[in-house]
């Protein structure tokens, strides 16, 4: 554990920094817990992060996508189309709006991320199973805010745009 980092004086600094490292070692632990049934399933993270929140949501235009699982609009593009190429969801054009891309849910792509999604959110609990119910609510509330207030600082306000119903890809 370090006392003081190279050329840090300030505390709130120092307690900033050494909260990132836990952040990030925590997110690593968890995702490795999860990580080989997506691999084994043939899925990576976002792909399946996009097929949840189709499920969940219902049918997104690609921005929406990108927001939801937080990559760029070009690997977004290529996300969808490599699922597109295995049959799992369908791209339409918005009625009235040809430049809106909507992404929904082949049949197909259905019933793949109902059928994997239950164990996925068993590995997630099971990774997450050393706080009680009580702390992952203390701690999902902290990291939201944490987000909001990340974001924020990036864009200069926070993102309430897009859809609000309950998606657990990315929260």
């Amino acid at each position: 554990m370090m006392d003081q980092p190279a050329g840090v004086d300030d505390p709130a600094v120092t307690e900033a920094l050494r909260a990132y490292v836990k952040l990030l070692r925590a997110a690593k632990a968890v995702v490795a817990r999860v990580e080989p049934r997506l691999a084994e399933s043939g899925f990576t993270v976002t792909q399946l992060g996009v097929l949840e929140a189709l499920l969940h949501l219902g049918p997104l235009s690609q921005r929406e996508l990108g927001r939801k699982v937080l990559t760029s609009a070009g690997n977004m593009t290529d996300v969808i189309d490599k699922l597109q190429r295995r049959g799992l969801v369908v791209r339409s054009r918005k009625p009235g709006d040809r430049r809106t891309v909507r992404v929904a849910l082949s049949a197909e792509g259905r019933a793949a991320i109902e059928s994997l999604f239950p164990p996925h959110a068993r590995d997630i609990a099971g990774a997450m199973s050393g706080l009680a119910p009580a702390e992952l609510a203390q701690l999902g509330a902290l990291l939201r805010k944490l987000g909001l207030a990340a974001a924020a600082t990036v864009t200069g306000a926070e993102e309430t745009s897009g859809p609000r119903a309950r998606s657990f890809a990315i929260e």
